[in-house]
């Protein structure tokens, strides 16, 4: 097969330094944005993003020949020095140093996508704590909790 065909679709998740609620809502908003073209300018397709003030989900499908923890480096680095240049109030802000990264099926995108969407929703009854535990634990991911902490 002379050709190479991929849909490498993924359900990014990172939160802010000490899950700070960093990202209030003028913030928020044109951060996702940012996000977005971040995602695109590593040769990819931002599907969706959204998030609360400490933590973002990135659905996005990403190309075969970039590795995802260069991808995320990139897109938390420039993103974090976006932020310090644009909002004078957020000099300190950061993002944690690690993140959560999932693989999603072609059947499963439009599920993970209104799932994306609807946080603010979503977070009213359910902590990021106990978000990500159970993303961890439905994809089989083996973790520590003392990591899971702030």
């Amino acid at each position: 097969m002379p050709q190479s065909y991929c849909n490498l679709l993924y359900h990014i998740v990172f939160s802010t330094k000490e899950r700070r609620g960093w990202l209030h809502d003028g913030l928020r908003e044109r951060t996702h944005e940012y996000l977005g073209g971040a995602i695109r300018s590593e040769g990819g397709t931002a599907l969706a993003v959204n998030g609360i003030p400490d933590h973002v989900h990135i659905l996005a499908s990403l190309r075969q020949d970039k590795a995802l923890s260069d991808v995320i480096r990139r897109v938390k680095a420039n993103s974090s020095g976006w932020i310090h240049r644009t909002f004078s109030d957020a000099a300190a802000f950061r993002w944690q140093g690690g993140y959560s990264a999932f693989t999603v099926s072609a059947s499963q995108l439009e599920k993970t996508r209104r799932y994306i969407i609807n946080q603010d929703a979503h977070h009213q009854t359910r902590s990021f704590e106990d978000e990500i535990v159970a993303l961890l634990n439905a994809h089989g991911i083996e973790f520590d909790e003392r990591y899971l902490r702030v």
